[in-house]
């Protein structure tokens, strides 16, 4: 990959107005636009508990609860707000507790026994590809 420099990069975005800003301030803004995609469905089958402990699922909700031995199903989508339709669909596709949903950044991580963890992640992917249009990943598994 070729690096470009900041001039080059403002000239790129700029062209015919490049030499009537140069010199002056500039404010850039970023903004993000996602699409309707399924970037993320895995299936973990962790054994150290330092893995749950890093996710936190031990405070919060769940302090006091062990997940230690159940497997964890990770789902990201865009846009983020999915993430509140991936949770019903989950939930009443198997027998799996919700860890973590952020509508904010479009996290959802379930947990269970691997069975029900695999069937519901399964299940949301299948609902989001046929059902709502999303461009969908495969389920991994690990």
């Amino acid at each position: 990959m070729m690096q470009i420099t900041r001039e080059q990069l403002l000239e790129n975005i700029f062209q015919d107005d490049y030499e009537q800003l140069k010199g002056k301030k500039l404010r850039m803004t970023r903004v993000r636009v996602p699409g309707k995609e399924v970037c993320l469905a895995h299936v973990i089958t962790p054994s150290d508990p330092c893995i749950y402990q890093n996710l936190a699922l031990h405070i919060g909700v769940h302090e006091g609860e062990d997940h230690t031995g159940e497997a964890l199903g990770l789902i990201r989508f865009t846009p983020w707000e999915a993430v509140v339709v991936a949770t019903d669909v989950a939930l009443k596709s198997a027998d799996i507790q919700v860890c973590f949903m952020d509508r904010f950044c479009g996290t959802l991580i379930i947990s269970g026994r691997l069975s029900d963890v695999q069937t519901s992640v399964e299940s949301v992917v299948k609902f989001f590809g046929e059902e709502l249009g999303f461009s969908i990943c495969k389920v991994h598994k690990s």
